[in-house]
């Protein structure tokens, strides 16, 4: 008896009928597939035109610095009270019909400063509030 292994022989990899496949199916999806060409897509982008800017509403522009200072459409506010502020809205508003009260603020300035002039606008009765902020340099 013979109880010796054999030397196994190494298995061999034969890539010709994987490539044969791969071909047909290539070949099938090639004649198979309708192709055909799309038409962009058609968009309108949005348009300014100067000219139109005559029939914006009035505005009036409160910015409030970092430290809590006020400036109606750039004449400094003395003082911080709402009274004050309210007055300067009154003094501000007048002959404009209707105006939008842009609020000015950075992320440094108090929110109480925020709060003060939407109640002095409140006070002044000017409902159409606005905000912009400016965004922190880096």
């Amino acid at each position: 008896m013979k109880f010796r292994r054999r030397q196994s022989e190494e298995p061999e990899i034969n890539l010709i009928p994987f490539i044969d496949v791969l071909l047909v199916v290539l070949i099938f999806l090639m004649l198979s597939t309708t192709y055909s060409k799309f038409t962009e897509l058609q968009v309108t982008l949005p348009t300014a035109d100067a000219q139109t800017m005559k029939d914006r509403p009035a505005e009036i522009i409160v910015a409030i610095s970092a430290d809590g200072r006020y400036a109606i459409d750039s004449q400094s506010v003395e003082g911080r009270s709402v009274d004050l502020l309210t007055a300067a809205l009154q003094a501000a508003t007048q002959g404009k019909q209707d105006p939008i009260l842009i609020i000015s603020a950075d992320a440094a300035t108090p929110h109480q400063a925020v709060i003060n002039v939407m109640d002095a606008a409140r006070r002044a009765n000017l409902p159409r509030l606005t905000f912009a902020a400016n965004k922190p340099r880096e």
